[in-house]
């Protein structure tokens, strides 16, 4: 059996480089914890020296144990005027504690020269006597020969010659950098199969690629192919420029097309979206929809002829069953989208009773709707209260009387937002009003508080996100606009859509989706809490009669 290949995540050192992803303290040992559980063998947790939060994780980290994951601190060869023992980086990688370090040197004689200012044989020493030196002090050491493809381009020998400094000085692996993210796939298997050749023998190959050229996963795996079993990269691809290499997609591939065994094991793969959900939310990013194997649209079908043969036979357009990564195929409900469409989500909506409405009919209505400027492609709360309005016995929850939202500025102030809605349940008629920082705050808060007087169980719910979309952009400020918002609960998220030629209004359709989904989801029952009542009992006055306008 071949050996397995070995995932060694960088995503809190490599992943924290992306522009506009920054992680605290905390943020760093909640992922690092979530690693070990998911069980990677290394996690590099970052650069000790160049920053005091990871002094900080390293100290912190001291405190930890890890089931699986062997921990390891990152930094660069010594100084070429330093001794290794005297050197500020080498001192500080000690001091870390790790049981792991990686160390990264320079394969490229243009950086030798131009970057370092050293000569071949001064980088030579520097390689040797850094990674000798961490040796000497108890850890195991892996090399990141920085820029070696782009070296071993420029002169293959020296490039070698890198290498074999850090091997003979006692490095356990050498891993071949495409620091630029720019090298071919036929590329990096060729350069990557000769080191194997020549290096092989004596200690780990592994690979190290960036995304600038869209193939960061396309060369680790040729890499693999090529005789690579040490695979660097990080969650979800986070890191600098356009990212490294997506372990998420690498794992799957490995263990789904390359059929090799891996560290994490790839036996069981149900929990790689929650995995890549999970490190996105730590890190405040939106996770990428249309990722491989675990975004959300990963296996959905939008067309109305991939659609149809989806449901008849549900492989046709899917490479993998989706249940093998924790995921569902799904049929988007759209214009594109056909009857076949339509019937799948009625059937996933079940238990909403779905008796009588007719797929075609409700495929020919999300088309006419759609083309007004509608939208139920990822709006699946929206597209359930469409089905749900179509029944005979729908009664809606509360009903919007009227809605005012003002927007002004006086005397060069700051602009100032007031909104007021009716809003009608059960034959009674709460008029409030709210303001905002904007119109559509205002509007918010104030049907917030509206139907929070009748529906309490609102009170957890909470806006996620809010998006809107220009959908005819060539009628300039006349625009028909779109409103996407995702709302949250404890219970779980949803979106819902609006769309008018006002925004508005486009908005407070959204919002009103959004609250009677809630009401709907969390089996909300009408009770008449009067808050100005509330208060003055718990003030010790006299309560006064609830006014209702």
């Amino acid at each position: 059996m071949s050996d397995p290949i070995v995932l060694y995540d960088t995503t809190l050192r490599d992943g924290t480089q992306r522009e506009g992803l920054v992680l605290s303290l905390a943020d760093k040992l909640k992922i690092a914890r979530r690693l070990d559980e998911a069980g990677f063998a290394y996690i590099e947790g970052g650069w000790p020296g160049s920053n005091p939060k990871d002094e900080e994780f390293f100290a912190a980290a001291r405190g930890m144990t890890f089931q699986r994951a062997r921990l390891a601190a990152f930094g660069s060869t010594r100084h070429r005027a330093n001794r290794a023992a005297e050197d500020p980086n080498i001192q500080a990688l000690v001091a870390a504690e790790t049981p792991v370090t990686t160390i990264f040197g320079k394969s490229w004689l243009l950086h030798v020269t131009e970057v370092l200012g050293a000569t071949a044989d001064e980088n030579l020493s520097m390689i040797g006597d850094s990674v000798a030196h961490l040796r000497a002090a108890g850890r195991e050491v892996i090399y990141d020969a920085e820029h070696f493809f782009d070296g071993c381009k420029a002169d293959p020998a020296y490039a070698l010659a890198t290498l074999r400094s850090a091997v003979d000085a006692g490095a356990t692996a050498v891993v071949l950098c495409d620091t630029n993210g720019g090298c071919l796939t036929e590329e990096v298997a060729a350069m990557t199969r000769s080191v194997v050749h020549e290096i092989g023998p004596r200690a780990i190959i592994g690979i190290h690629v960036h995304d600038d050229a869209g193939l960061a996963v396309a060369n680790s795996l040729a890499a693999v192919q090529a005789g690579a079993n040490h695979v660097q990269g990080t969650i979800n691809g986070y890191g600098e420029r356009c990212g490294n290499a997506n372990l998420v997609t690498i794992w799957a591939n490995l263990a789904l097309k390359v059929g090799r065994p891996t560290v994490p094991a790839g036996d069981d793969l149900t929990r790689l979206p929650e995995l890549a959900h999970f490190v996105a939310e730590v890190a405040n990013i939106a996770p990428d929809a249309h990722a491989p194997y675990v975004g959300t649209s990963a296996f959905a079908h939008k067309g109305g002829v991939h659609g149809a043969a989806t449901v008849r036979v549900e492989r046709a357009y899917q490479h993998v069953d989706p249940s093998v990564v924790g995921g569902t195929s799904r049929l988007v409900v759209s214009e594109l989208g056909g009857r076949a469409n339509a019937a799948w989500r009625l059937r996933q909506l079940e238990p909403i009773t779905t008796e009588g409405i007719d797929a075609a009919e409700m495929s020919r209505l999300v088309k006419q709707l759609e083309a007004d400027g509608a939208s139920f492609e990822g709006a699946d709360a929206s597209f359930a209260l469409l089905v749900r309005r179509r029944r005979t016995d729908y009664e809606p929850p509360f009903r919007i009387v009227d809605f005012t939202v003002i927007v002004e500025r006086r005397n060069g102030a700051e602009s100032r937002a007031e909104a007021s809605v009716k809003v009608e349940v059960d034959g009674e008629i709460l008029h409030t009003a709210a303001d905002g920082n904007g119109p559509v705050h205002a509007l918010d808060l104030a049907l917030r508080k509206a139907l929070g007087a009748f529906y309490p169980a609102l009170d957890g719910v909470h806006l996620v996100d809010y998006k809107v979309r220009i959908i005819d952009g060539d009628a300039a400020t006349a625009a028909r606009t779109r409103v996407i918002i995702e709302t949250g609960h404890q219970s779980g998220t949803w979106i819902t859509a609006g769309a008018d030629a006002n925004i508005i209004t486009a908005s407070l359709a959204a919002l009103h989706d959004s609250f009677e989904y809630a009401i709907w989801q969390l089996d909300a029952r009408p009770e008449r809490r009067d808050e100005l009542v509330s208060s003055r009992l718990a003030l010790g006055e006299r309560p006064q009669p609830a006014e209702a306008s």
